[in-house]
Order: structure tokens, then sequence, then C-alpha cells
């Protein structure tokens, strides 16, 4: 590992006590545009299709509208696609993350950075 600090900034938006949206949920939902399909996008991303269909299921139960439309089958229009609804939250929560990066990439980060050691020290406990 470089000596450089690495520091991830997680956002979860919680409704109620359920995470509406967080980085897993805001990844499955690219996999899902980009496959069309809740069993595709997880399988790309290496869950089951109950976890990824629990995810989506949270989030469509969290927002105003659902985030992701499931036609079942596999004729033509089937499968799963983001809906606008889905779409606007994917872009926004996006763009909350990359200024979010921005926002710390000064003087705090840098300052932490210098304090930092380069590996934990060796426990006292025995």
């Amino acid at each position: 590992m470089s000596g450089e600090m690495q520091l991830k900034i997680k956002i979860q938006i919680y409704c109620g006590d359920e995470i509406a949206m967080g980085p897993g949920k805001a990844d499955l939902l690219d996999a899902i545009r980009e496959h069309g399909s809740i069993s595709a996008a997880g399988r790309a991303m290496e869950m089951s299709y109950r976890r990824a269909w629990l995810l989506v299921d949270a989030m469509n139960r969290c927002w105003q509208e659902p985030l992701v439309h499931t036609a079942p089958g596999r004729a033509e229009g089937s499968g799963a696609q983001l809906t606008k609804m889905g779409e606007q939250v994917l872009m926004h929560y996006r763009a909350l993350q990359q200024t979010l990066r921005g926002a710390a990439q000064g003087k705090d980060q840098a300052v932490l950075s210098q304090l930092l050691l380069t590996e934990p020290r060796v426990s006292q406990k025995a």
C-alpha cells in the first residue's frame, strides 16, 4: 500500500430505518440499466438474485415512485429498467457523491494525511 491516505466517503440516505439509497444500491441501479434485468445485474455484481431483488424492493418502497420497473417473462419488453424517478435519483446521488469527493480534497485531508501512520502500530494487548 502507498503512504497516501485513503479516504472513503459513504453516503446513505434513509427512509425510516431502511437505507433508501447507498453506494451498493446505486451500483445495482447502474448494473440494471446496463444489463436490463435484476438477475443479470446481480450476477454482474456477484450477488444472488434474491439479494438484488430485496435491494430493488427496498428502493421501490422508499421513494415517491418506484426506481425500477420490472416485467416478468422472456418476451420483448421483459426484464427490468430504471424508471424516470430511478434515473433522477441515481443522477442526483452520483452528483452528491462527486460533490463530497471534491469537497474532501482540501486542507483538512492534507493535514490528516500528514498525521496518519502508513501502518497501524502493533497492538499492546497480548
